[in-house]
Order: C-alpha cells, then structure tokens, then sequence
C-alpha cells in the first residue's frame, strides 16, 4: 500500500488555508535510508504511514487477516507557534480485522493532533501512539502493537526473520511520470507474529470471552514523501505478499481515468535474497472476478492475476467482503483485504491486496 499518504496529503491540505504555499522537504534519488534512525517519524515531509498487514492463524487452524495502520500528516501549519493546540502535525490510525466466521472485515479509526503525550510519532525509531493504540520498535527491530477497537482487538509482536526491503532504487521509490513523483519507501517483509487478537461476535461486538493466541506471518511498509500522484491518476491497486518459500513480493499499478497505466513497479526478493525489479512495462493488475459492495455500491476486483515479467500471480480473496470506509478519517473508501497468492494453479503464499479509486476517482492533484 505505498500511495494512500498521497490521499492523506490530500485531504488534510486541501483542508486548511495558508498565507503562502507551505513548504515540505523533497523527496530525490540517491538518499541512503539509514536504519533504526528511518524507522522514526520525518515530520519535515507532509505525511508518513507505518503499515502492516498480516495472515493468522489461531489454535484452531482458522485463518484471519489483520491490518493497522499509523499515519502522520504535516498540515503546513506554522512549526513556530507555540501553543500546545497547535495542529502542526496529525495522527491518524486504522486498524481492521477479516474473519471468515463473520464473512465480512470490521474496522476502527482514530483522528487526533499530535501533542499532550497522547497522539505522536517520535523521530529516531518507530515510536507511534494515538490514545491506546501504539506501535513500537524495539532496538532488536522487534515492534509491539496494541489496539483495542471498536469491537475487536489486536495485541500482537512482530518478530524479523529478514532484512528490510528498499523499494525501488535504493528507498527512492517513483510513483508516476515524473522524478518527484516518488516516495521514500522500505518494507520488512516475512516478520514473524505471535500475540493475541480479541474476535467481535456475530453481531459485531467484542466477546466477554479471553483473547485468541494467534501466530501467523506480517508484511510491514514504512514511507514518507511531501508530492501528490499524476494529475491524471484514478486509483491505484497495490500487493504485498509474503511467499512460503520466504520470497517476498511488492507490486503495484497506478490506474488512469481510462483504466491505464500511469505507473507500476514490482519487486521480487527471492529466499536467498536476489532482487528482480520490474518496470511500468512488466507489472499489469488483470482482473478476474469482481464483487459489489451492498454498503456503497462499490465494485471491486477482489480476485485478480498480478503479472511481473513473464509470471503470473493469482489472488483470491479470503473473503470478499473486505471494504474499509475511512471516510471518517482520511475521506477514502477502498478496499483491502487478505489474499491467497498461487502460482500455476500451486498455492505459494499469503498477502494483502488494496484497490482505491473504485468508488470515484481521487483527485490528489488539485488544492
């Protein structure tokens, strides 16, 4: 999911008036991303998220999808005005959970400004807090997450069992045409998860009953950038999926008006580690069986083939009913949702698929 900062950047600019255009730091080619020091907060660049997603598995062998997120967002606000209402800096979190019990996704969001030791994202290592919920990176590279929602809840450790990725060229990651149309972009692929997750009933609200150990595998993003996408982009589709052989695959594909290409990337890490990188010409999202949602009437691709080069992905969906309306938060409606990867008719892994745009079409361009 390496474009909804670009919604958030969006959103909450076009949101506020300014004397002047407010400056943010730019986004090159040939910064070197440094960790732990990158895994904290860059306030200087308009906004940042910290994402995971991941499959579980509980002591039943059920399967469930889990995803939070942890964005912050810039407002252009004065850095200089001293009072502590200032809102210089946004949190914003999501937090959703796919259980096929329930055969739909259930999901929480908070908005809040940074400040009063509730709401932050500290700098020099991924230190993230928006009223109860946390994420936290120790010095080992281990991350501590905590999320009581609205009827469900997720206290889980993400563990590495492999080096990050650097997406792109070296963390320098394009999103369009253009050269600062681009992120500064790193995943850590393949973590190891145990915890606990509290499932909601039936009807939506959190059992009385004692939290579900689960264990499982996540994919983690981390990306900051200060530049929206191409005037002309719709939408995006982007996956990220941890592979059973311990390969990990990102791709991604920023959708037209009329459906094409703006921009699309993939990267392949294999066990051993070698990269393959994909350009705009190798990468295409084909759909394979759509689903409309009966809340908004949104029709999705929930099961799709991913192409990179000359191979050929499958994703089906662990259920369809995987749509997250933030519109309380950042104002998009998108869906995202755990998948199962095959490759020729042979299951190879598990990851997560989002589409954006479906609804109607973002307009990141315009202030």
């Amino acid at each position: 999911m390496p474009f909804r900062l670009f919604a958030l950047a969006y959103v909450f600019s076009a949101s506020l008036v300014f004397a002047a255009e407010p400056q943010f730091a730019a986004v090159s080619p040939g910064k070197a991303i440094e960790l732990p020091r990158d895994a904290g907060a860059h306030p200087a660049y308009r906004t940042e998220w910290w994402y995971a997603t991941g499959w579980l598995d509980t002591p039943d062998h059920q399967p469930l999808g889990f995803q939070i997120t942890f964005f912050r967002s810039a407002t252009g606000h004065p850095a200089t005005d001293p009072s502590a209402f200032a809102p210089t800096q946004l949190i914003i979190a999501h937090a959703a959970l796919s259980d096929p019990k329930l055969g739909r996704l259930v999901h929480d969001q908070k908005i809040a400004r940074e400040g009063f030791g509730l709401a932050y994202a500290k700098p020099g290592n991924t230190d993230i807090r928006l009223d109860t919920w946390r994420m936290i990176r120790a010095s080992d590279g281990r991350y501590d997450v905590y999320a009581d929602a609205a009827g469900f809840a997720l206290h889980l450790t993400f563990t590495p069992t492999q080096a990050p990725l650097l997406q792109g060229d070296n963390g320098y990651s394009r999103k369009g045409p253009l050269a600062e149309q681009a992120s500064y972009y790193y995943s850590e692929p393949q973590l190891r998860v145990t915890g606990s997750v509290t499932r909601p009933a039936a009807d939506g609200v959190s059992r009385a009953a004692k939290p579900t150990p689960v264990t499982g595998s996540v994919w983690l993003d981390h990306e900051w950038s200060s530049t929206l996408l191409a005037h002309d982009a719709a939408g995006w589709d982007w996956l990220g999926a941890n592979l059973s052989d311990g390969a990990a695959l990102m791709a991604f594909k920023v959708r037209g008006v009329d459906g094409h290409a703006v921009w699309a990337h993939a990267a392949l890490r294999a066990a051993d580690g070698r990269v393959t990188q994909y350009g705009p010409g190798e990468v295409d999202f084909t759909p394979a069986r759509q689903w409309r949602s009966p809340r908004t009437g949104t029709q999705y691709p929930v099961a799709t083939v991913v192409r990179t080069g000359d191979t050929r992905w499958q994703l089906t969906p662990l259920l369809d009913d995987q749509e997250l309306d933030s519109r309380e938060s950042t104002g998009a409606l998108y869906w995202e949702g755990a998948v199962t990867v095959s490759r020729n008719g042979q299951q190879a892994g598990h990851g997560y698929l989002e589409l954006t745009g479906y609804g109607k079409q973002l307009r990141l361009d315009r202030r």
